[in-house]
């Protein structure tokens, strides 16, 4: 029986990148999947065709997870589909770099409503539809929290956020047989990446001249941890951060 069979897991910003990378692997290792996402509905159909063409079972919902009434509404809907959530995974997330000088208000309620509100938002919904009997959270954290690169504060800012609430969340959940961990990736090539110029910049090139594994990151190398994290392999394991980056540090 595959790791996973029987399990429900919701992936928030599946459309793409690292998120829609989980979102296949914890399919194929069984589990019955919600595909989430704001925008990219052609993204988020294509994970779910992919997923179902390989004898996976998938659904995509749209929900902004900084918005508590569609966050509410994700839940309804994936337990009316596939019945109480077994699995979390907080991926949606946004980014800008900059200097100091540069940034506004309205960047940082941008970065911090997607990436703290909404991973609070979306913790409180699953965990009020969780299975009675556990489960597990994995919140996408990020290598800036420990890197700290110039230009990325209030991005940086946002992960170290997560750092936190995911140790906090481990104590306040671990009663309820509910595992919290995060997993933060360093430099992973994804669309987004490539859209920000990351790929190929001189950053990609000094990150991957000092990490110790000499490249960058693929969607498949965090998916495989999360699968780790969502099974029962893993469940020993809460309050863990656990640094995907290639050794990078």
């Amino acid at each position: 029986m595959k790791k996973l069979a029987n399990k429900v897991a919701v992936v928030t910003g599946a459309s793409k990148g690292i998120g829609a990378g989980i979102a296949k692997h914890l399919a194929e290792a069984g589990a019955s999947v919600v595909v989430n996402y704001s925008s990219a509905k052609h993204g988020a159909d294509a994970v779910v065709a992919h997923i179902t063409a390989a004898g996976g079972k998938a659904i995509a919902i749209q929900a902004n997870v900084a918005h508590e009434a569609d966050v509410h509404r994700l839940f309804e809907e994936a337990r009316k589909a596939y019945g109480p959530v077994d699995i979390l995974v907080n991926n949606a997330g946004v980014y800008k770099f900059g200097a100091i000088e540069e940034i506004s208000a309205a960047d940082f309620h941008r970065q911090f409503d997607t990436n703290v509100l909404g991973l609070l938002l979306t913790t409180s919904g699953a965990v009020k539809n969780f299975n009675t009997a556990g489960g597990s959270i994995i919140n996408i954290g990020s290598a800036v929290s420990n890197i700290t690169p110039a230009g990325s504060a209030v991005y940086t800012a946002t992960k170290g956020a997560v750092d936190a609430i995911t140790q906090v969340l481990s104590k306040e959940l671990g009663g309820r047989n509910i595992r919290v961990n995060s997993i933060n990736p360093g430099m992973v090539e994804t669309e987004g990446s490539h859209a920000a110029g990351f790929i190929g910049s001189d950053m990609e090139k000094e990150m991957v001249r000092t990490a110790p594994l000499s490249r960058t990151g693929q969607p498949d190398d965090i998916a495989a941890v999360a699968v780790f994290l969502a099974s029962d392999d893993s469940r020993w394991l809460t309050g863990e951060i656990l640094l995907a980056s290639g050794g990078l540090r």
